[in-house]
């Protein structure tokens, strides 16, 4: 008859080994593992054991680069969108080669869809937020949406004269968001609900009917 085995005479799972690597490049690599859950999971499965486990490192690893899981959840934010504002205001035109403002908010809707084709992960990190997100993560982008809005707004109010009333350029600033939001979530889920040319028309009919 055999020996029965105790549990000190078992090999010990070995925990994952993380090579020495600069602060700089760890945090990088933990990043994208944050990134890869929430795209994979959503907000609301990713946790410190599901990054170490998706970056292959002990959860000391994490909390060496890392506060806790606000500090690197902010800091993926920011890193995201710094990329995402710098591509968003690369996608709107140039004024003054478009003047006409009708014309120009439909080349821009051309330019934001390229835009998520080309990196919809960073897009789905700020937009499609649930229920599940962090608080700290859902302030960070609410507080980037109104920046953003204030950008819309000062255009609008810079725009040449209307046919009639002038546009209130907040209220117009906060629909015309809420338009282009709705549209980016359905661009990344239902890729072929709706396609560029075709949210153009219609954007080029309501907003003819404001200026000339």
């Amino acid at each position: 008859m055999s020996t029965p085995t105790s549990s000190s005479d078992r090999p010990r799972r070995r925990r994952p080994y993380a090579p020495r690597v600069p602060i700089a490049e760890r945090r990088e690599q933990l990043l994208d593992a944050a990134l890869a859950v929430i795209v994979s999971d959503g907000y609301g499965r990713v946790s410190i054991d599901a990054i170490a486990k998706r970056a292959q490192v002990a959860r000391s690893v994490v909390y060496g680069a890392f506060e806790d899981l606000d500090d690197l959840l902010l800091t993926l934010l920011d890193r995201q969108q710094e990329l995402a504002f710098t591509r968003l205001l690369g996608s709107v035109p140039d004024a003054r080669r478009t003047p006409d403002p009708v014309e120009f908010a439909c080349e821009a809707v051309h330019r934001m869809a390229a835009m998520l084709r080309e990196d919809p992960d960073t897009w789905r990190l700020i937009l499609l937020t649930t229920a599940g997100t962090p608080p700290a993560v859902r302030a960070r982008v609410e507080a980037d949406r109104e920046r953003f809005r204030r950008r819309v707004a000062s255009w609008i109010a810079s725009a040449p004269d209307t046919r009639g009333p002038a546009p209130d350029p907040e209220i117009l600033a906060h629909a015309l968001v809420a338009s282009a939001e709705h549209f980016a979530r359905l661009a990344l889920t239902s890729a072929d609900a709706f396609d560029a040319t075709r949210l153009a028309g219609q954007l080029r009919l309501l907003l003819g009917g404001i200026w000339s």
